[in-house]
């Protein structure tokens, strides 16, 4: 029963409240870039991934998947990269489709479910790298990404597979997507909608006969913009049916490798539906840890240049078997 009741984690006193644990480190925190060197996977469908290793040599691998509308430089991914560097782990951080400084080739882009573009990596990362032990660490939807593709295919992993660690964790999406629309919630959401609209827009450039741009100015939400873009363009059948068929909850008694789920009590973006209590309870496997404080992919330290208490706990996790 690994339901973890006792986390560790206290928010810094002058840091009070889920929205300043999430806006401050994602504001102000400075990361050094790993050393770092690129990678074009090309994709069976035509479409490309851009990767990003840092590797000499090690017996142990983590692959990193970011969130939505971030990429391999985003300074949670490289806080964690540096970490697990500085502890002997060679570092895969993969960019999803259209995140990269180069658009993908294709209409469709990442979604909050596409395992098949996390499984490609993982595919290459085993051919590629003669690691023993290769783990995995997502971030947000990069979290959503990683739980789901362990439990959707729990008999087909590589034995090399055996830990995962995902922070901040939409596991039902339409329970995220209604919290995110609340009132208190618009500065995030206009950020994401105006990075999806741009997007929007770059693709309706490159196949304008597949694309109508009509009213897009005016989607203001997850609900309308998966809608209206989302779910037609990756085959699904609407926002509901989305959400419904992407969300990692339904999968995580599933999972057969050693896995945390760390979601704190007062993540903005995160509503009553993506805490899985009872999943964990009912787990060998799927650890899940819920602090207090720590806001979305926050969990802000004093010293905000240092190690974060996400990194650290990461490690203690991975190192624990």
């Amino acid at each position: 029963m690994p339901l973890i009741e006792n986390s560790s984690y206290r928010a810094p006193w002058c840091l009070p409240g889920g929205h300043l644990q999430t806006i401050y480190p994602a504001l102000f925190r400075r990361v050094p870039s790993v050393a770092s060197q690129a990678e074009r996977l090309e994709l069976p469908d035509g479409d490309f991934i851009d990767l990003e290793w840092s590797v000499q040599g090690r017996p142990r691998l983590a692959i990193l998947s970011h969130g939505l509308e971030a990429d391999s430089q985003t300074e949670y991914i490289q806080g964690m990269a540096a970490a697990l560097i500085r502890r002997g782990w060679d570092v895969l951080a993969w960019n999803f489709r259209g995140c990269s400084q180069e658009p993908n080739r294709l209409l469709r882009m990442y979604h909050s479910g596409a395992t098949e573009d996390l499984h490609a990596v993982v595919n290459h990362a085993l051919a590629k790298h003669a690691a023993p032990s290769i783990d995995l660490i997502g971030f947000s939807l990069g979290g959503n990404l990683t739980l789901k593709y362990l439990g959707e295919r729990p008999t087909e992993l590589s034995p090399r597979l055996h830990r995962a660690v995902a922070f901040s964790v939409p596991c039902d999406l339409a329970c995220a997507s209604r919290q995110l629309a609340l009132r208190s919630n618009w500065l995030y959401m206009e950020r994401f909608m105006r990075a999806m609209r741009a997007k929007i827009r770059e693709k309706q450039r490159r196949f304008p006969d597949q694309l109508d741009l009509t009213g897009l100015q005016r989607i203001r939400t997850f609900a309308e913009f998966d809608d209206r873009f989302t779910a037609p363009i990756h085959g699904f059948r609407d926002a509901a049916d989305y959400w419904a068929r992407n969300s990692c909850r339904p999968l995580l008694t599933a999972i057969r490798v050693p896995t945390l789920l760390v979601n704190a009590q007062n993540d903005p973006f995160l509503g009553p539906g993506c805490y899985p209590h009872e999943e964990a309870e009912a787990s060998e496997f799927f650890h899940f840890e819920s602090p207090a404080s720590g806001g979305h992919v926050g969990f802000p330290t004093c010293d905000n240049g240092s190690e974060s208490w996400a990194e650290t706990r990461a490690l203690q996790f991975l190192g624990a078997y």
